[in-house]
């Protein structure tokens, strides 16, 4: 599938910015049916394109390969028959929610008569930046269908072919549903020009959502001229409490851990208190240490896990993507929650304990997007929310935060309801 390299990329970026913006009016305007149908139409489209789109990705991977892409980036990249039935199971999930468009809410009468209350409207029009997921195309397109907005989309060039290949299955739905197929669109020029246009187009783009590696976020929280919904990185925690049952402590450390490597939801940092270490973390070192995991420990860690190496204070605020885990043995709770808040990148902790006030407290003081009781920290994540798929995770404070859904690509208006008022 040829990829479109324009010369003049400011133009390219420009005509794809208008057609958004007047396909964002027409989507604002959408009924749920409408929508709904279309994104059951793309969930049949995909399913029936199976192998069309493992051909596709298989042209990505063997490229990345050749150009010798990271096992992470590899891993990100790679789409499995089981994948894209979650991609479709994904949209079908997003068609049966409710439709956030239109909602009016938290209505009050005030003592000249009017009615104020506030209706939910779309952003308009999204731009989202992402690397590798092929994934994100339909997420991405999905939530923004049903949310009434118009998408841009820029994956990155190592996903090129699965990504255009799942455009015009997009498309396909869009069309059989009487929506305009410039509600997404799929930046299909591979040059990074194109990244620069989209992020400072500010009388088109209403918001942009960058999913990627760490360099590229910071690169588009610093030049963007639009606002952004971000996270840096996932430094996500595991504390294994005073109070924690070891059968869950393992299970839930082995699933944060070791399920996948390449996630921002996959635990990063393993804390455990100082009361249980001895009983409990040479187990857990051991479990890791089965899964090929390196452990980098304070020196309370290196005497009870022979195997274990050093930490310095870099590694406890290091994302890893990798078969690393940093580990830290704590006093207790406060300690934990303090050491958390300070290392933590605000993406997703989790506690293990049977002792519901230490769990409330841990909710309560640690300041993170996802916070956890005796659950994995993979959890974090759109689909597992009940979202149906996710735009991204925000660890920013403003507008949006966690899993970013639905009701995270919307913003609130005040409504008024009047019968002839007239101020006094």
């Amino acid at each position: 599938m040829a990829t479109v390299n324009p010369v003049n990329i400011q133009q390219y970026m420009q005509n794809i910015g208008i057609e958004a913006r007047k396909a964002s009016r027409q989507m604002a305007s959408a009924d749920t049916n409408q929508k709904n149908i279309a994104l059951n139409a793309i969930a049949r489209a995909i399913l029936r394109e199976k192998a069309a789109l493992l051909a596709a990705n298989k042209l990505d991977l063997d490229a990345a390969r050749a150009n010798g892409l990271e096992a992470a980036m590899l891993d990100r990249l790679t789409i499995t028959e089981k994948s894209i039935t979650s991609m479709a199971e994904g949209l079908t999930q997003i068609a049966s929610l409710a439709d956030p468009i239109g909602e009016m809410s938290h209505f009050k009468y005030r003592p000249s008569g009017i009615q104020i209350g506030q209706m939910r409207v779309p952003l308009g029009v999204i731009g989202i930046i992402y690397e590798a997921r092929p994934n994100v195309t339909v997420d991405a397109a999905g939530l923004c269908i049903k949310s009434g907005n118009a998408a841009i989309l820029r994956g990155g060039s190592e996903a090129i072919h699965c990504n255009q290949a799942l455009a015009k299955l997009v498309h396909e739905g869009l069309e059989a549903a009487g929506l305009p197929t410039t509600a997404v669109q799929v930046v299909e020029t591979t040059d990074r020009a194109a990244v620069g246009e989209l992020i400072t187009m500010k009388q088109y783009v209403d918001v942009i959502v960058p999913r990627g590696g760490k360099g590229l976020i910071e690169r588009i929280s610093n030049d963007a001229r639009i606002p952004v919904i971000k996270h840096l990185d996932g430094n996500c925690h595991v504390y294994v409490d005073d109070d924690a049952d070891f059968d869950k402590a393992l299970r839930i450390l082995e699933n944060s851990k070791t399920q996948r490597l390449g996630t921002c939801n996959t635990a990063e940092s393993l804390l455990v208190a100082r009361s249980v270490a001895t009983a409990m973390l040479p187990k857990l070192a051991d479990m890791l240490i089965s899964h090929g995991i390196e452990i980098r420990g304070c020196a309370e860690t290196c005497k009870l896990v022979k195997q274990a190496i050093p930490a310095t204070e870099e590694d406890y605020y290091t994302e890893y993507l990798d078969a690393i885990i940093s580990c830290k043995v704590v006093s207790g709770l406060d300690e934990a929650i303090e050491h958390i808040n300070e290392h933590s990148s605000q993406h997703t902790e989790a506690i293990v304990t049977e002792n519901y006030t230490k769990a409330k407290k841990f909710l309560r003081e640690v300041d993170s997007s996802s916070v956890m009781v005796n659950a994995s920290t993979r959890f974090a994540d759109g689909f597992e929310y009940g979202f149906g798929a996710e735009i991204g995770i925000s660890t920013d404070k403003l507008h949006a935060r966690g899993p970013v859904g639905l009701e995270g690509l919307t913003s609130l208006k005040y409504v008024v309801l009047g019968d002839g008022q007239v101020r006094a």
